[in-house]
């Protein structure tokens, strides 16, 4: 073949003799023009040499160990070490009956001088505030709950979680922490646990595993203990304020706006049927709280929970509480049997702590049957989801009637649902005010009153957002005309 010939095809021509890349003709214009310019020739200037920032949290997190210890070190440490060299000796000189009969400050008084001497046959030597501190943590250890008393005592720990004798785990301020307690062993914790339910008349042990209690200030108790739990007993305990939760209060955390804290103000004092909606801790018990501070006093209110943990700050309100069957597996009154009987108790308000099943239809035929204003919580993470849950709660039952008429019954009976949530930085807002309008066909028709829109996250991870108006006009408006509250009510959505 001759040097002139035509290169084979899909092979490129040999470049001549002295070629330079940097005489090359510039490229021709791609096809498309400056309107489509190929992908190669977008400006990548915006593109971060870095990885971001989100992405770097990733990757600490994916690096992080999965076990975290807890610290030994401090003061408090110092302390728990020396209680456990005093205890076993000074449980020999007490008697543990005649001691269960003095409160805290005398069974302090009657320690006093024990614990002196058993600090000298040990040969440690106490300054005066590791004195008063190892004579609180053995009162605690005999009359409390041990370790978990300094949390207890804590305002800014709103959760406590006990994985096992050797960690624990807080809430504070919407964020989980390891706090620096620990248990002698699986034993020790065991007894606590049993000392927290019995004060309720329940049981745990391997026959019962399972156990809801509550402590004196109303604070719920969850306890699990082995076989079901496999890293030794657990105990959850969610503490309440001391002092009462307000819708103003609530406004002022930011939990939601001006409007918004009016129109729940209003739907409580006029009787409205309420659904809280919700998440696990997203703060539907201290929504419902809150809102039950708008009922009449004159009224009579009801409310019915498996542990009871409501607070309502009312004068006429009687608290009923359901109760677990026996070993034998009988006796059980569900909160569906609380519903019915407290039909008969001629309430003005029924207030459900939490639908879980069947009994959802009961607390519904109560708000078509003269209970206008009865409320009630729900695990759900919309509206729109809320209404689902609540329809096929009732087909859980045994109630042999069509879909269609029990939807009819839930947009009869609600009038509103509070969409409650926690966001990941920790803090709860209401996110949606949903109004339950009727039926079309066969679906529930709803409008939002109000919406939190998210909008930023500022340095710190706290989230920015937005609460609108839905600016139209409430289908309850004629609930709140009867109460006289027509004209701020509609002010407030519009």
């Amino acid at each position: 073949m001759s040097g002139g010939a035509t290169p084979a095809a899909g092979s490129a021509p040999a470049a001549p003799a002295g070629y330079r890349p940097e005489q090359a003709a510039p490229p021709a214009p791609p096809a498309g023009g400056e309107q489509f310019p190929p992908i190669e020739s977008l400006d990548m200037a915006a593109a971060p040499a870095q990885p971001s920032e989100a992405m770097m949290r990733l990757a600490e997190r994916a690096a992080g160990s999965a076990e975290a210890g807890v610290s030994s070190e401090g003061f408090e440490a110092s302390v728990h070490k020396i209680k456990e060299q005093v205890l076993p000796r000074l449980l020999e000189r007490v008697d543990p009956e005649a001691a269960a009969t003095l409160n805290k400050e005398e069974l302090t008084e009657e320690f006093r001088p024990i614990i002196l001497e058993v600090l000298a046959e040990l040969k440690l030597t106490l300054n005066r505030r590791e004195q008063f501190a190892l004579e609180k943590v053995l009162v605690d250890e005999l009359l409390g709950f041990g370790p978990l008393e300094e949390l207890l005592n804590d305002p800014d720990i709103s959760d406590i979680m006990v994985n096992g004798p050797l960690q624990t785990y807080v809430e504070k301020k919407g964020k989980l922490q390891l706090a620096g307690i620990q248990f002698r062993d699986e034993e020790h914790l065991f007894q606590i646990a049993q000392r927290i339910v019995n004060q309720v008349g329940r049981r745990v042990d391997q026959t019962t595993p399972l156990a809801d209690a509550r402590l004196k200030d109303g604070s719920r108790v969850n306890v699990i203990v082995p076989p079901l739990s496999l890293r030794g007993t657990a105990i959850s305990i969610r503490k309440f304020s001391e002092k009462p939760i307000t819708i103003d209060m609530l406004k002022g955390f930011g939990s939601m706006s001006e409007h918004m804290a009016t129109v729940l103000k209003i739907a409580g004092a006029c009787r409205m049927n309420i659904v809280i909606s919700g998440g696990t801790g997203s703060g539907k018990t201290t929504m419902l709280n809150a809102l039950s501070k708008m009922i009449d006093p004159g009224e009579r209110v009801l409310t019915i929970e498996d542990a009871a943990e409501l607070r309502l700050q009312q004068p006429h309100w009687l608290p009923l509480e359901t109760r677990p069957p026996n070993l034998e597996g009988d006796g059980a009154i569900t909160i569906g049997d609380l519903v019915k009987n407290a039909l008969r108790m001629r309430p003005d308000r029924i207030i459900l702590g939490e639908i879980r099943g069947a009994e959802c239809f009961d607390l519904l035929a109560a708000m078509n049957t003269g209970h206008d204003g009865s409320m009630c919580t729900l695990h759900s993470n919309s509206p729109r989801e809320c209404l689902g849950r609540m329809e096929n709660m009732i087909l859980m039952g045994d109630i042999k009637i069509p879909k269609e008429a029990i939807s009819k019954q839930i947009a009869d009976s609600v009038d509103m649902i509070v969409q409650v949530k926690r966001l990941r930085d920790g803090s709860r807002r209401t996110t949606q005010i949903t109004e339950v309008i009727g039926m079309e066909g066969d679906v529930i028709v709803t409008q939002d009153l109000f919406k939190f829109e998210y909008r930023d996250e500022d340095a710190d991870g706290k989230i920015m957002g937005e609460f609108v108006s839905g600016g139209v006009r409430p289908y309850t408006l004629e609930k709140a005309r009867q109460f006289g509250f027509d004209q701020p009510y509609l002010e407030a959505c519009l």
